[in-house]
């Protein structure tokens, strides 16, 4: 039986390559809003993130999000996405 390959994406925080689904995934959609993306399938233009406090900081700091996605966000609406971000976070270890 052959293997299957397991899709790989990079996190905007850490820069660490790991496979997709270790990931939370931000979408900005057409009217520009950002949202955190759980299943990894709605419409719209996305970007990667590790699910730690740490990688949310990183990617805040180096406004990787917006430089990402080419669109910029107001600090109301990162608060907003890193507000929901809290509940997929795992404890580091």
């Amino acid at each position: 039986m052959k293997v299957r390959k397991v899709p790989m994406r990079r996190c905007v925080g850490c820069m660490e390559s790991k496979p997709k689904k270790e990931l939370i995934r931000l979408v900005a959609d057409e009217g520009g809003s950002l949202h955190v993306d759980p299943t990894g399938k709605a419409n719209g233009r996305g970007v990667y993130l590790c699910p730690s406090s740490s990688c949310f900081a990183l990617a805040r700091k180096r406004k990787a999000i917006g430089r990402s996605l080419e669109m910029s966000f107001s600090e109301e609406e990162l608060d907003r996405v890193f507000g929901e971000l809290v509940q997929y976070e795992k404890q580091d270890s």
